[in-house]
């Protein structure tokens, strides 16, 4: 493969997506560790936030150890060039969150609905623009809908204003074939950059995350030692190496990228982010993959196998924000015993 972008912006969510596998439990001490190795590696964008996003911190997604706006104000506080990014999801994040998150430091939100339901968006994406937020588009479980569909509302959030679109694998389930004709139909569709984030869940996180770049993705997320929501997302580190070898310039510093992975993350990370038979299913399934603790949670308190519960999650197409369901299906299955 031959570079053929001039800049790829690598966007690190360990602070955000890593608060799934962290339950949620960062200290302050740990976010300004890792914000300020980030800084130091050159890393451009790095996540703060609740897993779910601002305003998540709740009893049904999970009650944040560390008020979140502190955790960010933490972070930038210990930047010299790296920006801070929050994720808001509509419905969960309020107006006053995002604003809130600006007065701590933040300078991008990503907005995210499922990927049919851009159309809910349009006054956060119109808020992030009107705060002079770098501000994207975030469509998540993309491969729940056809092509033509997730072509459909990356238009809308165009159109809304976002300067960037993301194809989101939320469940790990997408194979490189798929994202990469994903990935070229919006290129084909859009003027506006596009972005890919992925989960790990078949293994596939960095080989999918290179298959959007050469179609032409320009942002892409990943967290170090993979530590996020599942098996974790594309692994920062390894994918700053692979992008250098295959000549492309991503500003960041490989073994500053890797001691912040290695000499920090790694000593509070409360489990090894490999693919188990829980992770496993989840991508096959195509389950979202923050269900993964509240799974294993409901599994212990039935006694039941949790790939049981996964798999019927996968056939009644849970999404984001169904978590309720979880508790629902395991109960069910208990019962049938």
């Amino acid at each position: 493969m031959t570079a053929t972008h001039s800049k790829l912006h690598l966007v690190d969510v360990t602070l955000r997506d890593g608060s799934h596998s962290m339950k949620h439990a960062f200290t302050e001490k740990q976010v300004r560790d890792v914000a300020r190795g980030l800084d130091e590696a050159g890393i451009e964008y790095f996540e703060v936030s609740h897993g779910d996003g601002l305003g998540g911190s709740s009893l049904q997604y999970g009650l944040s150890a560390v008020d979140e706006m502190k955790l960010i104000a933490a972070a930038a506080e210990e930047c010299k060039q790296a920006k801070i990014s929050v994720l808001l999801l509509p419905g969960i994040g309020m107006k006053e969150d995002l604003e809130e998150a600006v007065r701590a430091g933040a300078t991008m939100v990503r907005v995210a609905t499922h990927v049919t339901e851009a159309d809910v968006a349009k006054q956060h994406i119109e808020l992030g623009r009107k705060l002079g937020l770098k501000t994207v588009g975030f469509l998540m479980m993309a491969h729940m809908a056809p092509i033509e569909m997730l072509v459909e509302q990356a238009k809308l959030f165009e159109s809304f204003g976002a300067e960037i679109v993301y194809a989101v694998d939320s469940a790990g389930a997408l194979l490189p074939h798929e994202v990469k004709e994903r990935i070229a139909a919006m290129r084909q569709s859009l003027t506006c950059d596009i972005g890919f984030h992925g989960h790990n869940n078949l293994s596939l996180a960095l080989a999918n995350t290179v298959a959007a770049v050469e179609e032409e993705a320009t942002y892409i997320d990943g967290s170090l030692r993979c530590l996020g929501a599942g098996s974790g997302n594309t692994q920062t580190e390894v994918m700053v190496a692979v992008f250098d070898r295959l000549g492309y310039k991503t500003g960041v510093e490989l073994y500053p990228i890797m001691d912040v992975a290695n000499q920090i993350v790694a000593k509070f990370m409360p489990r090894s982010q490999e693919i188990t038979g829980s992770s496993l299913i989840m991508g096959y399934s195509g389950v979202y993959s923050s269900f993964l603790l509240h799974t294993q949670d409901a599994a212990k308190k039935f006694n039941v196998d949790e790939r049981d519960i996964l798999v019927e999650l996968g056939k009644r197409k849970a999404i984001g924000g169904q978590e309720d369901l979880i508790v629902e299906i395991a109960a069910k299955i208990a019962s049938s015993k």
